[in-house]
């Protein structure tokens, strides 16, 4: 693989990263997306004091900043992987989840439970995009 086909996606709509990796890095048409943590993009700060659906939902958005700043949505999302710190949070989660992800085809998903995460969240999400068919469809309130 020729490095010079990778190219890294960035947005301020997503915050950025704190250590030596890419919000997402694109070659061809797929998308490799960091995982998402509850961070506020403007100000680093956490967003949600442990609550779960508060976290999620700016999981989800920043996530699908991601996307979008690589010129895809929702519908481009073929997997993801989602890090609870608490399994017993999944039924929340997935319902948060759902109406993010309510496309024709939902995407493939794992969810697993970890022992701890970045900044003490509770969730992390990351994906991988397919942007051969670039349609702009997010399910994300701005």
């Amino acid at each position: 693989m020729n490095s010079s086909a990778l190219e890294p996606i960035e947005t301020k709509s997503a915050p950025a990263p704190v250590g030596p990796y890419s919000q997402a890095v694109l070659i061809e048409n797929w998308l490799y997306c960091s995982g998402q943590i509850a961070l506020d993009p403007e100000t680093g700060e956490m967003i949600g004091n442990g609550d779960i659906e508060k976290e999620t939902k700016q999981v989800l958005k920043n996530l699908i900043a991601v996307v979008e700043a690589a010129g895809g949505g929702t519908s481009n999302v073929i997997r993801t992987t989602i890090y609870l710190t608490d399994l017993s949070d999944f039924a929340k989660v997935n319902q948060i989840y759902s109406e993010i992800f309510n496309n024709k085809v939902s995407p493939a998903r794992a969810c697993v439970e970890v022992s701890n995460l970045p900044k003490g969240g509770k969730v992390e999400i990351d994906c991988v995009a397919w942007l051969g068919n670039k349609e702009k469809n997010s399910n994300i309130t701005k």
